[in-house]
């Protein structure tokens, strides 16, 4: 059966950035498909909901609250998931993201706290899950969360859509040095019907130009991402490293444009 394809049974990931939105729809994702999961945010009552979301589909999730903006932080999550489930299977880099801002007001301090937030703790797990991935898994699969800003030009998107655009790269030259035992791929969503996208949502004039300027005429779901995330850890996307996946209702220009003046 083709579906069959698509389940990770006894697999463990590890999810950050897991107490709601994107995260969390994963980490269910993987629970629904029979695995294990280790989710991590800075919210522990956030992260007891989902968790509760994942027992009730018959699955373990093992919370851990953290500051993952801390690289030590974000790594140690590897050595969690062994320790509880003896085991590591997938990674899910999810944790991200950087205030808007013009570029003129952008300080080099600012674009190099985006790198570090998106890239480098992304890197930071890597490094410290591999080794375990091979041990105990004999292998596994890491998938990173960019953005649609990491290819799109918009204005205010400096330091997030350069990080973004570093991970994206970051991703296709991970795959590489991990092949063929690791398997490395990305995903880039679109204006997705999260918290960070509550205030735009809300707003009947902003929520009608993101649809009008998407061209499938609508905003995603997490559950959208949560399945391309599902089909390149499992058996599924078996043949599939180094790619980028754009689940973005085919935007090929910004849906929603941030008003800056003109120089």
């Amino acid at each position: 059966m083709i579906l069959d394809r698509f389940r990770i049974d006894g697999q463990v990931a590890v999810v950050t950035g897991a107490g709601r939105g994107l995260g969390a729809a994963i980490a269910v994702a993987f629970a629904e498909a029979g695995a294990d999961v280790v989710i991590s945010a800075r919210s522990k009552d956030q992260l007891d909901e989902v968790a509760g979301r994942v027992a009730a589909l018959g699955r373990r999730a093992h919370v851990v609250p953290a500051d993952l903006s801390d690289p030590d932080a974000a790594a140690a999550l590897a050595a969690v998931a062994v320790e509880e489930f003896d085991r590591l299977d997938i990674v899910v880099n999810n944790v991200g993201g950087a205030m808007p801002s013009p570029l003129l007001d952008t300080t080099p301090e600012a674009l190099s706290q985006a790198f570090d937030f998106n890239v480098a703790n992304a890197h930071a797990l890597v490094r410290a899950a591999v080794p375990l991935m091979l041990e105990t898994a004999h292998g596994g699969s890491i998938v990173n969360i960019t953005s649609a800003m990491g290819r799109l030009p918009g204005r205010a998107f400096a330091a997030y859509g350069t990080a973004k655009a570093a991970l994206a790269h970051y991703t296709k030259l991970a795959a590489l040095d991990l092949s063929p035992r690791i398997r490395v791929n990305a995903i880039a969503p679109g204006s997705i019907r999260t918290s960070a996208l509550e205030i735009v949502a809300q707003n009947e004039a902003m929520r009608t130009e993101l649809e009008t300027k998407t061209p499938l005429h609508t905003i995603g779901e997490p559950e959208d991402i949560a399945a391309a995330a599902l089909y390149l850890v499992s058996p599924a996307g078996k043949y599939l490293t180094g790619k980028v996946l754009e689940p973005d209702g085919g935007l090929i220009i910004p849906n929603l444009a941030i008003p800056l003046p003109d120089l």
